[in-house]
């Protein structure tokens, strides 16, 4: 059920954003440089008054545009990829954190009685980590504490890993869409001045014109690089509290079989 929900969240995600990026194109490359070159130069306020009347929307298909369909798209499908990871990782730790003081109640009473079976039973049917560490300890829970301490930490350890998975693939994202940006601003800067080259003047208009259509994906990069940034931030303090979560978990529940055992003379 959780990768169900996770890939349905992935797949809701690129539907959304690709339509976005498809909507962002309508325009053509070679439409834009025809436009270009009949259409005037706008004034400022005449820019400003556009804006205002096709409302956010319209200002960033806009920008889009003017950053080049080919890096902007990619920045779009970097950022779609990570808010995919992303909500991916956020599904996962929210079905992973479970209050854990429930359960050890029930498995310190359950084995207070001496029924392994049963508790066995309740850690197979309860969710999150914690539960699956549990079980592992209950299953060499005859083998003495020691035992069932190295069972812990071994399977905390795998545990661990699987809350950080995918991880690397968002600060894969967080590092690429900015780079892109640079790319290309440095690419842009380069047909700016090809431009000049072939007007043959150092006119402001055709300056500013490249610099800012080269230097539209650098803020687009930055953007997205600070959109995942947070939200990976959000993961890693979520991952955090429940690792935290497992610790004291882990240590309950040795007292646990430390108990059992001197009841029960297990040892």
């Amino acid at each position: 059920m959780k990768k169900l929900f996770a890939i349905l969240a992935i797949f809701g995600m690129m539907s959304v954003g690709l339509s976005s990026v498809l909507l962002a194109q309508e325009t053509t490359p070679a439409e834009q440089t025809e436009q270009v070159a009949s259409a005037p130069v706008e004034t400022e306020s005449a820019a400003v008054q556009e804006t205002t009347n096709g409302g956010f929307h319209q200002a960033l298909k806009t920008k889009f545009i003017e950053g080049g369909a080919s890096f902007m798209s990619l920045i779009a499908i970097a950022l779609i990829l990570g808010l995919a990871f992303s909500l991916e990782r956020i599904i996962y730790l929210s079905l992973a954190d479970v209050d854990p003081k429930p359960f050890l109640v029930k498995i310190g009473d359950v084995l207070d009685r001496g029924d392994v079976e049963a508790a066995k039973d309740v850690a197979r049917n309860t969710r999150g980590p914690v539960a699956s560490i549990v079980y592992q300890g209950l299953l060499r829970l005859d083998q003495g504490a020691d035992v069932v301490e190295r069972s812990i930490v071994s399977y905390g350890g795998v545990q661990s890993g699987l809350l950080e998975r995918n991880l690397s693939w968002i600060t894969l994202f967080i590092a690429l869409a900015p780079s892109l940006g640079f790319l290309g601003t440095v690419i842009g800067m380069v047909q700016a001045f090809d431009d000049i080259q072939r007007a043959g003047d150092m006119s402001p208009t055709i300056v500013a014109g490249g610099m800012k259509v080269a230097l539209i994906t650098t803020v687009g990069g930055l953007i997205v690089a600070l959109i995942l940034q947070v939200i990976y931030n959000y993961i890693l303090t979520k991952m955090e509290g429940i690792l935290n979560k497992m610790e004291d978990a882990s240590i309950t529940f040795l007292d646990q079989v430390i108990k059992y055992n001197v009841k029960y003379k297990n040892l």
